[in-house]
């Protein structure tokens, strides 16, 4: 049994953190904190008979003695700060944050200014490509929930050199409410999204950086909010390699997921967010006009769970040599 405390539990990502640990065969979640010492302790009554513990402050000294791993469920200026003094503490750390995703040092300045450099041991956990990594690493940084979806939709055909080198790599998502977190805000206000869809971010979100990292070139990502509750949806388009089939970039994924158990390939029949929502899986599928050379790939997860805690169980299932499914399926 692996002890582990979750820091942020309050927020969307920390509550569902709490509820996949409080069932996992082979944790015992001995803490779960708010994202300050100041926190007010507090119950969680949808988790009521799940997990009846009591989210306490945050005070880092408690940590290390109660807990071998932690799940930062931190804004990122807060994981800067934690996650150094965790494994200094000798504890390994899934952090869900931005704060350590960027391995350049001038992207991390501009986009995460409060991580001035990167712990040692450090791995990117986008666990369907980097699990070798993961297994050895002490701080995993979690994905961004766009660049979950759009990378699973995108990397099999860019490893497959499948993408004409040329081509623009455009992304079309959109996210549920829940993906802007807990803290309330103008846009996120219920009068202002029922009914409505918004665009926003174009050329200056901070997720762009990270997809630009793991594909080794340049994207145009457009996020939108939608009125859901919980759910992402990409639309990622794409020019291919001249000559390129059908076939070829069927078997391109297939190849990239033959043993990736969360990811499931719909092929010509488009997943939607109904499908994934509550789950951890990413659904997959994808249209090639062969005479175009054009190819749209559509991939959906639930935001809360596939693009953040429901991935961080994962990694952290891969970390410790256990099965990947484990308290997740």
């Amino acid at each position: 049994m692996y002890r582990v405390a979750v820091i942020g539990a309050t927020g969307y990502a920390g509550q569902e953190l709490v509820r996949i640990l409080a069932r996992h065969p082979r944790v015992t979640l001995t803490m779960a904190t708010g994202a300050q010492a100041t926190s007010t302790p507090r119950r969680l009554p949808a988790l009521a008979r799940l997990w009846d513990g009591e989210v306490q402050p945050l005070h880092l000294s408690q940590v290390a003695p109660a807990a071998d791993v932690a799940f930062l469920a931190l804004p990122e200026a807060a994981s800067a700060d934690v996650a150094p003094a965790l494994l200094s503490a000798g504890m390994r750390v899934v952090d869900l944050s931005g704060a350590f995703r960027l391995r350049d040092h001038a992207a991390r300045t501009r986009w995460y200014p409060a991580t001035p450099a990167m712990p040692n041991g450090t791995a990117y956990g986008l666990t369907e490509f980097e699990r070798k990594a993961i297994a050895s690493a002490r701080l995993v940084a979690n994905p961004g929930c766009y660049p979950t979806a759009s990378l699973l939709g995108l990397l099999p055909l860019a490893q497959a050199a499948l993408i004409a080198p040329e081509s623009d790599i455009i992304i079309d998502a959109k996210s549920g409410i829940s993906g802007s977190g807990k803290a309330p805000s103008d846009r996120t206000h219920f009068s202002e999204n029922h009914g409505s869809v918004a665009a926003y971010g174009a050329f200056g979100h901070r997720h762009t950086p990270e997809m630009e990292q793991a594909l080794g070139r340049g994207v145009t990502f457009v996020p939108h909010l939608v009125p859901l509750d919980r759910g992402i949806l990409t639309s990622s388009y794409v020019r291919l390699v001249p000559g390129t089939t059908a076939i070829q970039v069927a078997e391109a994924f297939e190849q990239a997921y033959a043993k990736a158990p969360f990811v499931r390939l719909t092929g010509n029949e488009l997943p939607e967010i109904k499908h994934v929502a509550w789950s951890n899986f990413c659904d997959i599928g994808w249209k090639v006009d062969e005479p175009g050379g054009r190819a749209v790939v559509i991939s959906v997860i639930d935001n809360l769970l596939k693009g953040a805690a429901g991935s961080a169980v994962q990694n952290f299932n891969v970390m410790h040599g256990l099965d990947e499914q484990a308290g997740l399926r």
